[in-house]
């Protein structure tokens, strides 16, 4: 089963066992290390819409760029925390698994059982 991507970090416990939960499963993903290669503003509205989610629910919070780039200010606008994300990917919440016009974070790394046939 392919054709599926994975935005991955190997530092991050939790995007490295989802890795292995999906190659369990016999999965073998495309990987994107998003740090090295971070997804582009189209791509990260793509991500998004596949996740259901606004921008700023896929922020990591605890992050030093968090704060540097006042992103607690809720009057930035989506445009805004995305252009954050694009330009600091720590910011991205991981890992982001991608089947098709799905996608979920692997946090438990058990959440990419959903998107699982």
């Amino acid at each position: 089963m392919s054709n599926f991507t994975i935005y991955h970090n190997p530092r991050c416990s939790k995007s490295r066992l989802t890795l292995e939960l999906l190659k369990d499963k016999g999965i073998d993903p495309k990987v994107i290390l998003y740090l090295e290669t971070p997804p582009s503003e189209k791509e990260l509205v793509l991500i998004l819409k596949k996740l259901n989610m606004e921008a700023r629910e896929l922020l990591r919070k605890g992050e030093a760029e968090f704060k540097e780039q006042n992103l607690s200010d809720t009057s930035k606008s989506e445009e805004d925390v995305i252009q954050a994300m694009v330009h600091f990917p720590k910011l991205m919440e991981r890992p982001i698994v991608i089947y098709g016009d799905r996608a979920v974070i692997g946090r438990p790394p058990e959440n990419v059982l959903k998107i699982i046939k």
